[in-house]
C-alpha cells in the first residue's frame, strides 16, 4: 500500500463519472467536504492482496499516528491509483478501503471518496513540517516511513501525484540556478587574521559555529521538527498560523502586533540617525519591465506572479525595485552623497518551498527593513559597510541578542579579497571571534561582499538576521547617476542593508533564545521595552483592588491589573508564564507601608523570583532607565485581565 498522507485545511471532492470498475454509491455519496482533516491518499497495490486484514491494520497504525502528530481527529480516504504503478484488483482495493474505514471510526470522524469515480478535488494543505508525509506498507519487510526525509522530498511527491492541482510553473531566477551550480570555498578566519580549513579548526567554545558550518555547508533547508518558538508564540498570544491564507503568512495578535510594532519603529529610527530619509514604493511590479526583468533574474529568491488586464507582475521580495526606479528619476549631485533610503516593507513576498516553511523562521510574506545607499566609489562603500556592520551589532543588541546569540558569515569574490584583504580582517577583529567565510571564484550575483548575522536555534537550524550587500550592477542596470565635483556623471556604488533583518524573523530569534535560556537554567524573558507588559500589579483580596488599579495608574507604562477571580500563587504563576518583567503584588503590607513588593525577573532564577521592595518613583526610574531612548506603545489590552479575550 501507498499512503500520500496531507494535513489540509480542508478538502472538498465530487464524483463526477463513474469508471467500469466504479463501486456502487449514493448520491449523498459522491460529494463531501471535511476542514481541519488528515488526509490518506491510498493506493491499494498487488501485493496488498495476499494479507487483506494485515494490510488494513499496519494502514491503520501509520493513520492513526501521523492524526496525532498533527493533532486532528478527521480523516478523509481517498483513492488514489496514481501512487502506484503495481496496483490490486478493484475488489481488493474497495476491501481495504471498506476496512481503514470501519477500522478508524470508533477513534475519528472519518470520510471516504468513492473508489472508481472520475473525481474533482479541491485540498488546501497547511504547510507546516508534518503536514507532508508518505508511508510505503510492506508486510513482511517493515513499514518504510517517507516522512523522516526532508519535507521537500514529501511536497515533490504531492506534486507528481496531483499533477491538475500544482500552480503554474514558477519563474526561476538565473542567480537561483546560479546558486545551485556556485563552487564555495569554505574557511574559518580568526581574529587574528588566520585562515583555517573548516576541518582543521578547533570549534572547542564554538559549538554554534560548528553548527552553522555544518548548516551552511550541507545546505539542508529543510525542517524535519516544529522548532520551539512556534509553541512559545502561541502561548505567548503573540502570533499564529492564518489557515486562511497562502502558507507562510500569519496573523498577529495584539501582543504580538506590539512587539513587532516596536521592533519595527526602533529600527526606522536608527536608520534616521544614521541620515537614511523612509520612502514608501509599490509591492507590485511589471513583470516584462526591461530593467526589473533583468535584476529579477540577478536575485536568488523565487516570486510570486499574478495576471491583470493582460499582463503579468511579481510582488516584490525586496525594496530594490522600487528605491532604484526612485533613484534613476532623482537629480543627484557628490554632495548628496553618501545617500541612504529606507522602507520598512510591510510586506516582502518570497515564495519559499513550502518544506522550509515554519513559523517565523522563514515565511512567504515577511517585514523587512530595506535600507539602499549609494556611495560615491568603492573606499566610500567600504567606511560606509563598516558603519552599518557595527549599527546592525547594536541593533541585535539592543533587541536582545548578543554576540554570542548569533555567528558571522562573511561572503565575497575572491577578486574583492585579494584587493581588501585588510579590511575584510577588520570586520572579524571587530565581532573579535571566529567567523565563517565563503569565497566565489568568479561573481555570480550582483554583489561583490556581503555579511550576515545568522542565529542557530535549538534545531541547529541557521537563520540570517542583518546583512549588509556591496552592489557593483545595479547603479548600472537601472542608470543611476551621480554629478561629481568636475560636473561629470558617475555611476554610484549601492549598499544593501538591513540593520535586523526581518522583523518576523528576529522575533523568532529571540524567542528561541528565551527557549535556550530556559534549558540553561536561566528565566526567559524579552527586554523590558518590548515587553507587551511591562508591569502586572496583583492585588492579594478583593479590598486591595482600589489601591491595585491606584497603582497601576500612577507607575504608567505597560502596567495591567490581574483583577481576576484567582489564587495569589496563581497569577504569579501566569504572569511568570507571561515573562513580565515587573510583578507588583498588593496586600494589607503594601496599603499600610505604601512601598510596593516587586518581582524583578531580570534578578530571578528558576522558582526563585526576586523580591525588591521600592516606591511607586524607585520603580518608574528603574522602567524608564531600561526604555530611554527606545520607542514607546500604549498597553494593547484592556487594563484588567477580567475583561480580556482569549485568542488561543
Amino acid at each position: 500500500m501507498q499512503l500520500l498522507l496531507i494535513h489540509s485545511d480542508y478538502i472538498e471532492f465530487e464524483a463526477k463519472r463513474r469508471t467500469p470498475v466504479a463501486e456502487d454509491v449514493g448520491e449523498e455519496e459522491k460529494a463531501g467536504r471535511m476542514e481541519e482533516a488528515l488526509c490518506a491518499f491510498i493506493a491499494v497495490e498487488k501485493i496488498d492482496e495476499e494479507d487483506v486484514s494485515g494490510v488494513v491494520a499496519a494502514g491503520e497504525k501509520e493513520v492513526c499516528a501521523v492524526a496525532e502528530q498533527v493533532k486532528t481527529k478527521r480523516i478523509m480516504l481517498y483513492p488514489y491509483a496514481h501512487l502506484s504503478s503495481s496496483l490490486s484488483s478493484p475488489t481488493a482495493a474497495v476491501e481495504v478501503l471498506r476496512g481503514l474505514q470501519e477500522a478508524l471510526q470508533d477513534k475519528y470522524e472519518v470520510a471516504r471518496a468513492p473508489f472508481g469515480w472520475y473525481k474533482a478535488f479541491r485540498l488546501s494543505c497547511k504547510g507546516h513540517p508534518l503536514s507532508e508525509l508518505s508511508r510505503s506498507i510492506r508486510l513482511g519487510e517493515g513499514t518504510r516511513a517517507g516522512a523522516e526525509v526532508e519535507a521537500g522530498t514529501a511536497a515533490s511527491a504531492a506534486a507528481a501525484a496531483f499533477p491538475e492541482t500544482v500552480e503554474k510553473v514558477e519563474v526561476v531566477s538565473e542567480a537561483l540556478k546560479a546558486e545551485a551550480k556556485a563552487v564555495s570555498i569554505w574557511k574559518i578566519m580568526t581574529p587574528g587574521g588566520n585562515i583555517i580549513e573548516p576541518d582543521n579548526f578547533d570549534f572547542t567554545g564554538h559549538e554554534n559555529l560548528r553548527k552553522f558550518v555544518n548548516y551552511e555547508i550541507s545546505k539542508s533547508r529543510a525542517v524535519e521538527a516544529v522548532p520551539p518558538h512556534v509553541e512559545l508564540m502561541r502561548r505567548q498570544e503573540l502570533v499564529d498560523y492564518e489557515p486562511g491564507s497562502d502558507s507562510g503568512n500569519m496573523r498577529y495578535y495584539p501582543k504580538g502586533r506590539l512587539v513587532k510594532s516596536l521592533l519595527e519603529s526602533y529600527v526606522l529610527e536608527r536608520a534616521a540617525d544614521m541620515g537614511a530619509m523612509e520612502v514608501e514604493t509599490p509591492i507590485m511590479y511589471d513583470m516584462n519591465h526591461p530593467t526589473l526583468k533583468k535584476y529579477l533574474d540577478r536575485f536568488p529568491a523565487r516570486q510570486y506572479s499574478i495576471e491583470a488586464e493582460k499582463r503579468s507582475f511579481f510582488l516584490r521580495f525586496a525594496a530594490c525595485f522600487g528605491q532604484f526606479l526612485m533613484s534613476h528619476d532623482m537629480t543627484l549631485s557628490y554632495r548628496s552623497l553618501p545617500l541612504k533610503m529606507i522602507e520598512m516593507t510591510r510586506y516582502s513576498f518570497r515564495r519559499e518551498q513550502r518544506g522550509e516553511l515554519v513559523g517565523l523562521r522563514r515565511l512567504r510574506a515577511f517585514t523587512m527593513p530595506d535600507m539602499h545607499t549609494l556611495c560615491a566609489d568603492m573606499a566610500e562603500a567600504t567606511r560606509e559597510f563598516e558603519e552599518q556592520y557595527e549599527t546592525s551589532i547594536s541593533v541585535l543588541a539592543e533587541a536582545g541578542l548578543d554576540l554570542e546569540d548569533y555567528e558571522v558569515a562573511i561572503r565575497f569574490t575572491r577578486e574583492f579579497y585579494e584587493e581588501n584583504r585588510e579590511f575584510v580582517e577588520g570586520l572579524v577583529r571587530i565581532v573579535n571571534k571566529p567567523v565563517l567565510i565563503e569565497m566565489w571564484e568568479e561573481r555570480f550575483f550582483y554583489f561583490v561582499l556581503k555579511f550576515e548575522f545568522n542565529f542557530v536555534d535549538a534545531l541547529d537550524k541557521a537563520s540570517a538576521l542583518s546583512t549588509v550587500q556591496i552592489d557593483v550592477e545595479n547603479a548600472d542596470r537601472y542608470e543611476i547617476d551621480y554629478a561629481d565635483a568636475d560636473g561629470k556623471l558617475r555611476r554610484p556604488v549601492i549598499l544593501h542593508c538591513s540593520p535586523s533583518g526581518a522583523i518576523e524573523r528576529l522575533i523568532f530569534a529571540l524567542l528561541e533564545k528565551a527557549h535556550l535560556d530556559s534549558f540553561g537554567g536561566k528565566v526567559p524573558m524579552l527586554e523590558t521595552w518590548i515587553s507587551p507588559t511591562q508591569v502586572r500589579v496583583i492585588p492579594v483580596a478583593e479590598r486591595h483592588l482600589p489601591r491595585a488599579v491606584e497603582v497601576a495608574g500612577a507607575i504608567g507604562f505597560r502596567t495591567d491589573v490581574d483583577d481576576r477571580d484567582e489564587t495569589v500563587g496563581k497569577k504569579i504563576r501566569d504572569a511568570g508564564r507571561e515573562w513580565i518583567p515587573y510583578v507588583v503584588v498588593i496586600g494589607d503590607s503594601e496599603l499600610e507601608s505604601g512601598k510596593l513588593t516587586v518581582n524583578v525577573r531580570a534578578e530571578s532564577e528558576p522558582k526563585r523570583p526576586h523580591k525588591v521592595e521600592m516606591t511607586v518613583e524607585e520603580l518608574k526610574a528603574r522602567i524608564g532607565a531600561e526604555t530611554t531612548g527606545k520607542p514607546w506603545k500604549r498597553l494593547p489590552l484592556p487594563v484588567k485581565l477580567s475583561e480580556r479575550p482569549r485568542f488561543i
